[in-house]
């Protein structure tokens, strides 16, 4: 295969999605499409202190066949990597690298789906959510999306407005960290899949998919839950880990 395309970004606007994550919006600087699937990935190629460094970011836009794509991006005290994308200002240019990754959900795939995300683990789901939704998938779709605490559910406003339009998409939290008085899913949410999972089946509408981002060790307990212990079969289960 080629090796994926190089070309110059500018920040074109961001936004605090949590008080950690900011997503930032890079217009390509040739003003020529970004086409990619949704779910991949693009790599920047960032002038650090210490020399020129490469961070991979999942896209958290949709292929929607304009110049555009958005990531998110957790700050992480004394990474340099996210410090400088954090504090970069709007109109810089950089460099990517991309699209790349193969943790994608094609469009027409028209089947029922389990997203299911930490953190910005959340970003490529979003991609394929909004994706579907635009190609008109009516499939049943359930994101369940965990965070530590109510204020780090990122894109909230966003997915509740998706939630109430799509009759079809389902979203649920669930808090490892919940506040006093939270009432709704709590724990990890490898505790929730397989409900979640059954609720799917239910809906007799084809096989389910699962799709899992986020930490490994997460990751990983899920695929182990949907592969062993409940025998779902492994061409039904896709993931990406970003540590």
């Amino acid at each position: 295969m080629p090796p994926p395309p190089t070309f110059d970004v500018r920040l074109a606007r961001s936004r605090m999605l949590s008080p950690n994550v900011r997503e930032l919006h890079f217009e390509r600087v040739d003003g020529a499409p970004f086409e990619f699937q949704a779910g991949q990935w693009v790599s920047f190629v960032l002038p650090l202190p210490d020399g020129e460094g490469r961070r991979a970011y999942s896209v958290a836009s949709p292929p929607d066949g304009s110049a555009g794509l958005s990531i998110a991006v957790t700050k992480v005290e004394g990474g340099p990597g996210s410090t400088f994308l954090h504090d970069l200002p709007e109109g810089a240019t950089v460099r990517a690298i991309g699209p790349q990754g193969f943790f994608t959900r094609p469009r027409g795939a028209a089947h029922p789906s389990l997203f299911v995300g930490t953190g910005t683990g959340v970003t490529p789901l979003r991609s394929m959510i909004l994706d579907a939704l635009a190609a008109g998938d009516r499939s049943p779709m359930t994101l369940l999306f965990g965070v530590r605490h109510p204020e780090d559910r990122l894109y909230l406003d966003e997915l509740e407005a998706l939630r109430a339009r799509h009759p079809n998409l389902r979203v649920e939290y669930s808090l490892s960290r919940p506040p006093a008085g939270w009432a709704a899913r709590h724990g990890y949410v490898q505790t929730h899949v397989e409900e979640l999972w059954r609720d799917l089946e239910a809906t007799n509408a084809g096989a389910p998919h699962a799709y899992i981002c986020g930490l490994e060790r997460m990751v990983g307990a899920v695929r182990d839950l949907l592969r062993k212990q409940m025998g779902v079969e492994r061409k039904q289960v896709h993931s990406e880990r970003y540590d």
